[in-house]
C-alpha cells in the first residue's frame, strides 16, 4: 500500500510570469466559495500591497483589498485579506485570497 502524495496548487501571475502561490491543497491553500485561501508560508511572492479599500461580507466579516504590483504594472484588487475575520472560519483568517477563476491567474494542480 503506498501513501498518496497531497494536491499541491500552484498559482501564478499570468501577465509578470511570476509564481503567486504554491502549496498543498488543503490548510496550505484552501478552497472556499470559488475562491483560493492561501497560507502566508506557501506565498511565493511579496508584491502584494495592501490598498486599504475595505470591504465586507456579511458572514466573514471586514476585509481590505490587495493589489498585486510588479515592475511593469500593477494588477488591483487582484486579491483581499480579512483583517477581521469570522472566527468560526479558521482557514481564512490573515490569508491572502484570490478568486480561483480571475483572468491574470493560471491555477494548477502540480
Amino acid at each position: 500500500m503506498t501513501l498518496q502524495q497531497p494536491e499541491r496548487i500552484r498559482i501564478t501571475h499570468i501577465p509578470s510570469g511570476q509564481i503567486v502561490a504554491e502549496g498543498p491543497r488543503g490548510w496550505g491553500i484552501t478552497p472556499f466559495e470559488g475562491n483560493l485561501y492561501i497560507r502566508r508560508r506557501h506565498l511565493k511572492t511579496r508584491n502584494f500591497k495592501v490598498n486599504f479599500l475595505p470591504g465586507l461580507c456579511i458572514y466573514k466579516f471586514l476585509y481590505v483589498w490587495l493589489d498585486f504590483s510588479w515592475r511593469d504594472g500593477t494588477s488591483r484588487n487582484l486579491g483581499w485579506m480579512y483583517w477581521l475575520p469570522n472566527p468560526l472560519l479558521p482557514f481564512i483568517w490573515f490569508r491572502v485570497a484570490v478568486p480561483r477563476h480571475h483572468p491574470d491567474l493560471r491555477v494548477e494542480l502540480v
